[in-house]
């Protein structure tokens, strides 16, 4: 055998030996869910270096891309979220456990912009402030379980994007809930509001998730959607996302959220826009 070779085979042997360490020393401190998460987690990482052999250098680029994601973080943001939902992990840990029978109404992720405490809203109220610019549009419909019935006394809590592109919680003030409110369905199940069509926005890209992206040749956009939390009773909770049918962006989403049944078409009627649409919740387990 050529020296070249016997020492190719060495190296091998000590790169899987340093796996085989690794592995041995969690199997022996570790014990029930962190054992198998460690043991996994392990196998992919290692198995991850063996492919791309990065230099010492792309390793150390890495690490310090994590830090600046960790430095980017505060109590209005958070990169890690960021680079999770532009790396497609969030809306499949959302896929993993939001698995829905036909039927039901498909989830989408939360999203960062949530905000707890919306005001609550009788129904047909104006969730947008009187200086709010924009295509009015009114959104109808009930929430019904997979047999079709109503479901009485289902909240809706919905946010989204001004015609500006921003989310109230990306007010600076910290208090304005524009465009956010929670409904309240009757009897029939039903609700209907108004508020303003929604519009494509950019995620944050002036972080080191954004120069991720910028260096994949990938942009930074997410189509225009509106977000709802649906909770009542007996049933589990949906979270989802409705996407504008006409948006650019529907096919290249930054963050992977779009589903083809949650697509939705807005109508021009007299009054200006309207969206008829019905939600679908699974009783809880």
């Amino acid at each position: 055998m050529p020296k070249s070779a016997r020492i190719d085979a060495s190296a091998a042997s000590a790169e899987d030996e340093v796996t085989r360490a690794v592995l041995r020393r969690v199997e022996e401190s570790s014990e029930g869910r962190m054992r198998e998460l460690m043991l996994s987690l392990t196998r992919h990482l290692h198995g991850f270096i063996r492919e791309v052999e990065p230099s010492e250098a792309e390793w150390m680029a890495a690490i310090r891309f994590l830090t600046e994601t960790g430095k980017k973080c505060d109590e209005r943001r958070q990169e890690f979220i960021l680079l999770s939902d532009t790396l497609g992990a969030t809306m499949l840990i959302d896929a993993i456990n939001n698995r829905k029978p036909e039927g039901a109404t498909e989830s989408s992720v939360l999203g960062p912009f949530y905000q707890e405490g919306a005001p609550a809203y009788d129904n047909g109220a104006d969730l947008a402030d009187a200086a709010t610019g924009g295509e009015r549009v009114l959104i109808a419909g009930r929430v019904i379980d997979l047999d079709g019935a109503a479901i009485a006394g289902a909240e809706l809590d919905v946010w989204q994007t001004a015609p500006d592109a921003l989310y109230a919680a990306q007010d600076a003030s910290g208090d304005s809930f524009n465009l956010c409110g929670r409904l309240t369905t009757g009897a029939d199940g039903r609700y209907w509001f108004y508020t303003r069509k929604p519009v494509s926005y950019t995620v944050p890209g002036d972080g080191p998730v954004g120069a991720m992206l910028s260096a994949a040749g990938r942009h930074n956009w997410r189509p225009a959607h509106i977000h709802f939390k649906l909770s009542a009773s007996g049933y589990e909770t949906l979270v989802t996302q409705l996407f504008t049918d006409d948006d650019p962006y529907l096919g290249s989403d930054a963050v992977f959220g779009v589903k083809d049944s949650l697509v939705v078409h807005y109508v021009a009627t007299d009054d200006g826009l309207r969206l008829d649409h019905d939600f679908v919740m699974t009783a809880a387990s």
